[in-house]
């Protein structure tokens, strides 16, 4: 064996530790979540790092879960939300990221630049005049507060963006060819070759509203509008942090949608987050 395979293998070996330690300090909080779900209170408090409950209290403790608390509604809402944030999301940025990567206009380089700037602009610095505007207008504790903020995505217009130019100018011509206007160029032609970019965009959405608490809780005061984040917070509020079992039990049916939705399209989100940096 050369000198040179020794050292490729011995790379790809520490590659391999390394990115198993990084796996492991990542999914420990989660794994010992679940492993707390399915203990009773005394042994969680013990002290002891024994991920298997010496005695078995998950039926209990998820049964509780949903009966201390309208986890189903939160479930319910989290969808609702999440999807009508992503719906909305795709209408505006798909074709704002088609204009701006197959047309050529005035401004176009400023518009893509103020693209960039938005993606540094956290919500945390509109939160203020965004919940003042919404009180104005009466629209606090209602789902459209919760919507109508994250409708356009800046992300989102730079992730299609960079996809959009990896297509074929040839192919959007011969669409013009054969007749197409520029809106049926975009859905019946982009659309359809963009579902990676598209699937890996949707997890990136979701993932981030699903699990956002900051937002929800200021302008969410009804436990029937909470989506799952704001949803758990009520729960530890009723138990007052007492309870541990159940609450991580609620943790846990909150948090495995989004676990499962990625599983199902990892090979999409993957394809999505390579292909967008093909072409810049």
């Amino acid at each position: 064996m050369s000198g040179g395979h020794r050292l490729g293998r011995l790379a790809r070996a520490v590659r391999l530790v390394v990115l198993t330690i990084g796996a492991a300090v990542m999914l420990a909080p989660f794994i010992w979540g679940l492993a707390a779900s399915f203990k009773p209170a005394a042994e969680i408090w013990s002290g002891s790092l024994r991920l298997l409950p010496e005695s078995f209290h998950g039926w209990e403790n998820y049964t509780a879960a949903f009966n201390r608390a309208p986890l189903g509604r939160f479930l319910v809402n989290g969808v609702i939300v999440c999807g009508g944030i992503l719906i909305f999301q795709l209408i505006f940025a798909i074709p704002c990221a088609y204009a701006l990567s197959k047309h050529r206009f005035a401004g176009r380089t400023v518009i893509f630049g103020a693209v960039l700037i938005g993606l540094l602009i956290p919500i945390h610095v509109t939160a203020i005049p965004l919940y003042l505007g919404f009180a104005r207008l009466g629209l606090l504790n209602t789902y459209a507060a919760l919507i109508a903020p994250f409708a356009i995505s800046v992300f989102g217009i730079f992730l299609f963006r960079q996809f959009f130019a990896a297509i074929p100018d040839d192919l959007i011509a011969a669409a013009r060819v054969d007749g197409f206007s520029e809106w049926a160029i975009i859905w019946r032609v982009v659309v359809p070759a963009s579902w990676p970019a598209i699937t890996a965009f949707a997890i990136f959405s979701v993932t981030s509203h699903w699990n956002d608490l900051f937002w929800p809780f200021i302008v969410i005061q009804s436990t029937d509008l909470a989506p799952p984040a704001l949803g758990v917070v009520y729960f530890r509020r009723d138990e007052s942090g007492v309870d541990f079992g159940p609450m991580m039990a609620a943790t846990v049916i909150v948090t495995a949608p989004l676990v499962v939705a990625f599983l199902l399209a990892q090979r999409r989100f993957i394809d999505g987050i390579t292909l967008s940096g093909v072409k810049g």
